[in-house]
């Protein structure tokens, strides 16, 4: 059985912490090298059968250098089809997608319209779908359906959007009457609401970690440049006052880091415990970026200083999954419910 921390420790060396924003291409063909895609994997299925604290580990150590590789949606979609039992071709999929071919999804929810009438069409767009110019097909869930839809079909269009954080792409992909091949239906009925539960779950800790793996390197690039930058012929990191700024960031990091590797752990963890997770550590990824950016002075607002690059992350992750408001919310009325019960 691998250890989480041997999988932190391959990552570092894999994506060291210096090289920031590494080689999209290269990285994804390094993931698959790696055989990181298997991780979540049954044994059964040729997977390593680790649990959901594994892929957050790999997540966590490539939020520390922004990664720009597929990973997230990669590992989200082998899961899903690994656990599509209505799929024809379950295997012939597993092995395409574990040996280095993308089906993404989309991050934010979709305005589908579906028409039955003989074949079934979809209609509409799913919004801020992750690296759709590498991959194969999307996931596409609506109602009580799931299906692949390929990205070159007919009546399917992508529109890339123009993003502040250069670290990840984001493409809007518009169905317009597309006609679903039946053997591209995922899932059907009821199952659909569990493939639903499993992605949504997974999304939401990949975000966490991502989140809290880059809030750990901004504040530890912080604190190095506070060890160095001087004035009045001394270090800044001899300032109390900077000194208790840092202490204050590294309890917050710490705690959220706690809940997440506890989440990971927990079986019984609903959809909502994930989103107010994800919600904390990207709010903690948000003020540790805003505050480095502050102790970095006037340097750490400009395009040079890689320091900026952490609070371009930030801000996407609040909004990645649903916002920092829709899962407080969910989260309220989940922990009333449970004390009224």
């Amino acid at each position: 059985m691998i250890e989480r921390a041997e999988l932190h420790d391959a990552a570092q060396k894999a994506f060291p912490a210096d090289q920031l924003r590494p080689d999209r291409k290269a990285s994804w063909d390094l993931i698959a090298e790696m055989g990181w895609l298997l991780l979540p994997l049954p044994e059964d299925a040729g997977g390593l059968g680790l649990g959901r604290d594994a892929a957050a580990a790999i997540h966590f150590e490539l939020g520390k250098v922004l990664s720009t590789a597929p990973l997230l949606t990669a590992l989200l979609t082998v899961q899903a089809l690994a656990a599509a039992d209505d799929l024809p071709d379950q295997a012939g999929w597993i092995e395409r997608l574990t040996a280095g071919e993308l089906v993404t999804v989309n991050l934010l929810p979709a305005d589908l319209e579906l028409t039955d009438s003989g074949s079934i069409r979809l209609s509409g767009t799913l919004p801020c779908t992750l690296d759709a110019d590498l991959a194969s097909h999307t996931l596409v869930v609506t109602g009580d359906l799931a299906v692949l839809v390929p990205l070159d079909g007919e009546g399917v269009a992508l529109a890339e959007r123009r993003l502040w954080d250069e670290s990840r792409r984001l493409f809007d992909v518009t169905l317009t009457n597309h006609t679903v091949a039946p053997e591209l239906v995922v899932a059907r009925g009821a199952k659909v609401q569990t493939l639903v539960a499993h992605l949504e779950s997974n999304l939401q800790l990949a975000l966490a970690a991502d989140s809290l793996g880059g809030a750990t390197a901004a504040l530890d690039m912080t604190v190095e440049y506070l060890k160095t930058r001087k004035q009045f012929d001394r270090p800044l990191a001899m300032f109390q006052s900077l000194k208790h700024r840092c202490a204050d960031l590294k309890v917050q990091v710490s705690a959220a880091e706690a809940l997440l590797w506890k989440r990971a752990a927990d079986e019984n963890a609903s959809s909502v415990d994930f989103g107010a997770l994800k919600a904390r550590a990207s709010d903690v990824y948000r003020i540790v970026a805003e505050e480095a950016i502050q102790l970095h002075g006037g340097i750490g607002l400009t395009e040079e200083h890689p320091i900026n690059l952490f609070m371009k992350r930030a801000m996407l992750n609040l909004q990645l999954g649903g916002s920092l408001d829709t899962w407080r919310e969910l989260a309220g009325r989940q922990a009333l419910e449970q004390y009224a019960a």
